[in-house]
């Protein structure tokens, strides 16, 4: 049985184990509401290393909006499920674990990191890479897998581990869709049976407009509440809002 560790002493324990020495390690961080796209990334992760961590933590420090962290899903056992054996720990503290300092201690990049997601929620990369950070010197893996759905997050993780000389390879992996295109996303849940179909006309629009002013005119009419369509370096990013949740996707042009 995966064992499931709710501390970072007895992960420590662990880790230091002889069952752990000398092992290459994958590492999954997650905020739970385990996916298809989370299963993709466990199992490129199960067959590049010897062992695989997944974590599983909702980190306060990155949301802006505490009604967004409150509805926030918390599915632990059905996470644990669906990881079975493509993990052989799960790590789920809680958040005081990770911040004793109060998060008086933080990283703070000053320029990537102020655009798109950054300049609609302030300090919510601030919160990002200062729990990736805390998370890698935790369970000091080889590799660490983040999805290109978040593409700017990826970008600035891997800046930081450049930047501060952390010792992993960071793994980019493909979106995974619906069948319909919309990326797999643990927010998708709580739209309503006409938001979710009304939603794949995101990605649709990203893809076949002509342009980021197009794709953006084009899905406001459509109902939805754009708060960014951009192209940046051959990749169209995309920030909606529709039934009340906030989705966010990018496209390789």
């Amino acid at each position: 049985m995966t064992p499931l560790i709710s501390s970072l002493a007895a992960w420590r324990e662990l880790r230091s184990s002889p069952a752990w020495a000398g092992k290459s390690v994958g590492f999954v961080p997650t905020m739970g509401a385990l996916h298809g796209g989370h299963r993709s990334l466990l199992e490129r992760a199960r067959a590049e290393n010897e062992r695989v961590v997944l974590s599983i933590f909702v980190n306060p420090t990155q949301f802006s909006d505490p009604v967004d962290l409150a509805n926030y899903p918390r599915t632990l056992e059905a996470d644990v499920a669906l990881a079975g054996d493509r993990v052989d720990a799960v790590l789920a503290p809680p958040p005081e674990e990770f911040y004793v300092d109060g998060y008086r201690y933080r990283v703070t990049e000053t320029e990537f990191s102020r655009r798109w997601e950054g300049a609609h929620r302030p300090g919510h990369f601030d919160g990002v890479l200062t729990i990736v950070l805390k998370l890698l010197n935790a369970v000091q893996p080889a590799r660490a897998y983040f999805g290109e759905k978040d593409w700017q997050q990826l970008q600035l993780v891997r800046g930081m581990v450049e930047a501060l000389f952390v010792p992993v390879q960071v793994v980019a992996c493909p979106t995974v869709r619906e069948p319909d295109g919309l990326a797999m996303s643990s927010r998708n849940r709580r739209l309503s049976d006409l938001g979710r179909k009304h939603a794949a006309e995101f990605p649709r629009a990203l893809r076949t407009a002509r342009d980021a002013a197009a794709a953006s005119a084009y899905l406001r009419v459509r109902g939805f509440e754009v708060d960014y369509v951009e192209d940046y370096q051959g990749v169209r990013l995309g920030a909606v809002r529709i039934d009340g949740v906030r989705l966010i996707d990018n496209v390789r042009l």
